[in-house]
């Protein structure tokens, strides 16, 4: 990252991305843009145990929706249910355990969901790692790839002809404004080569979020899709994955529920409608997805050998063998931890193209 990207990008995170910075945007909010009655609305939501997502969830649940809750952590995500029936009398949450960082698994599970019986209007891609070191799956994946990449692309890919049958789908990806100090790399995804820093590899997965959202708006356009940006919150993941920031910037993040405040927005308001789907969003509009001289711009030519490339890994783990002895969990359908599963599809997806 060149000094001139992370001066000009912390500059705008402290006005912007902070506590303040919502508060002041939100002053042009129209608090009846989230009005809405979601009692015949079902929506998906990965990573919604902790931070943003749960306050996604809980958003969601106060409104009548019902929601499928994916998470890793399914003792801490029971809690959260058993907190939301009672706070707000919604049973209709249902709890999926899926580890997104094994693909094999999010392929067999997000394929069985789409072969069900199961309507889905809304998927909220919110789940996200940032690894402190170069962490490797079993799978020889990056593990923050795999699971803030490839997992969303592979539920997003699967799970779109679900989506088509609603009369008003939605995918919403929650991204970072990290990302604007990355340039997309589509020769290395997965940050192999050089050295190593997990900040950037964070940014570099949250810029590959953005163009996949820009792409899948252009392919599928009875769909409604946008990124956004939470700004600087205050959860579990920032304390943890960032010690040295969050001790220096607790008293001025925002708090979970402004985090999550666009994404919700974006999901069921009627207003993020009149917007072009496929845009990046901060505080309820549309922002830019570039810092102004940073030289992040790819080509469109970039763009489509990265979505052919993660299009290409979804297609191996489609087709990675089941051991024997393997079962699936309870539920529907729900991986266990050490799963892998055959696909029944091998057959290829239409390519991505300038």
């Amino acid at each position: 990252m060149s000094i001139y990207r992370n001066g000009v990008w912390f500059l705008k995170g402290l006005k912007e991305y902070t506590k303040s910075g919502y508060e002041k945007a939100s002053q042009h909010f129209n608090a009846g843009d989230l009005e809405v009655n979601l009692k015949d609305r079902i929506f998906m939501v990965t990573g919604g145990s902790s931070g943003v997502g749960k306050s996604i969830v809980e958003d969601l649940a106060k409104r009548g929706a019902t929601v499928h809750l994916l998470c890793r952590n399914t003792e801490r995500a029971e809690a959260i249910k058993n907190q939301i029936k009672e706070t707000t009398g919604n049973e209709n949450i249902t709890i999926h355990a899926l580890d997104l960082s094994k693909p094999a698994d999010v392929y067999k599970w997000a394929k069985n969901f789409a072969e069900s019986s199961h309507k889905l209007d809304v998927l909220i891609n919110n789940a996200g790692a940032m690894l402190n070191v170069k962490t490797v799956t079993l799978d020889s994946l990056d593990a923050g790839f795999a699971a803030n990449t490839l997992a969303h692309h592979i539920l997003t890919t699967l799970l779109i002809p679900k989506l088509s049958e609603s009369d008003d789908p939605r995918v919403v990806m929650v991204s970072s404004g990290g990302m604007l100090v990355q340039k997309l790399n589509a020769a290395d995804p997965q940050c192999d080569l050089g050295e190593y820093d997990s900040t950037m590899a964070y940014a570099q997965n949250k810029r590959q979020q953005v163009i996949m959202i820009e792409q899948y708006a252009r392919k599928h356009p009875k769909i409604y899709f946008s990124s956004m940006h939470p700004g600087w919150a205050d959860t579990p993941g920032v304390e943890q994955a960032m010690p040295g920031f969050y001790t220096k910037m607790k008293d001025r993040l925002r708090t979970p529920q402004q985090g999550a405040d666009t994404a919700l927005w974006l999901a069921i308001s009627q207003a993020a409608k009149k917007y072009v789907s496929g845009q990046f969003f901060q505080d309820r509009a549309p922002t830019a997805t570039h810092l102004p001289l940073a030289r992040t711009k790819c080509t469109p030519e970039e763009e489509v050998v990265f979505m052919n490339k993660i299009d290409d890994l979804m297609q191996k783990f489609s087709q990675k063998p089941k051991k024997e002895g393997d079962d699936a969990a309870e539920g529907l359908p729900g991986p266990g931890e050490d799963a892998e599963y055959a696909s029944s599809s091998s057959s290829s997806t239409p390519k991505y193209s300038p």
